[in-house]
């Protein structure tokens, strides 16, 4: 089953690129989706432009996601929601943007499962959570120290999630994409000196787009993806291949 209809599903970070772009995909396949990030305002073309319902929450507040949550009947999850941080190296890295990585990235995400689970439990029609990773948990980046182990802790979420919720009938699994060259990731990925070497070491030899990311997440999301639970999948050109 690669729709879901009937289906109500759950997207962090809708305002960004990537979880815009899995709403609209989502959306397309039918799937009631309820958009979240920071603010109303700024989920309001998006939920204009797909028909999604926005429900703005504070992924550093458990009471903001707890109140939020409280009344939603979900059928799937996409924890999307992210903070980037700084480029730093761990002797030069400042600890309150660790904390503040962490705090979105990690604890933000467990937060979101917590009280989705409860939901989909009592429902009990099973259900599917994607967790959006990085390549950056799999293999070391320079100046990643936050970045990459605020999506480390992630990853690790996920297979304990996995295992724990699996016999609810409940599947979680993570994606972990290369760069996705936005706006925000030029700063520092767009630099000649930083992304042609990156890219020369990369089988695919490009960027992913945010539709690269958007479908593998709506497969790990569907049924087509039934018996699969606890991986983490690079989205990366083959980077962590080599």
């Amino acid at each position: 089953m690669t729709d879901f209809a009937g289906r109500t599903v759950l997207v962090t970070g809708a305002s960004g690129g990537i979880g815009g772009a899995t709403v609209r995909k989502l959306a397309a396949r039918g799937a009631k989706v309820i958009a979240s990030g920071r603010d109303a305002a700024s989920l309001e073309p998006l939920a204009a432009e797909t028909g999604a319902v926005a429900v703005p929450f504070d992924l550093t507040s458990e009471e903001s996601i707890a109140a939020a949550l409280a009344d939603l009947d979900l059928w799937g999850v996409v924890n999307c929601g992210g903070f980037g941080g700084e480029i730093a190296t761990p002797q030069d890295t400042d600890i309150a943007v660790f904390d503040k990585v962490m705090s979105i990235n990690a604890r933000g995400a467990l937060l979101v499962t917590k009280y989705a689970a409860r939901t989909m439990i009592r429902l009990g029609q099973g259900g599917s959570i994607v967790n959006v990773s990085s390549q950056a948990s799999l293999v070391a980046l320079s100046g990643h120290v936050s970045y990459g182990s605020s999506k480390a802790a992630l990853d690790n979420i996920t297979r304990v999630s996995a295992l724990e919720l699996g016999r609810y009938g409940i599947r979680v699994n993570s994606v972990n994409p290369t760069v996705v060259m936005t706006e925000m990731s030029a700063f520092y990925w767009g630099r000649p000196e930083i992304g042609v070497p990156f890219l020369e070491q990369m089988p695919l030899h490009r960027w992913a787009t945010e539709d690269d990311i958007a479908g593998p997440i709506a497969f790990l999301l569907s049924d087509d993806a039934a018996m699969i639970t606890g991986v983490s999948l690079p989205i990366d050109g083959g980077y962590t291949s080599r």
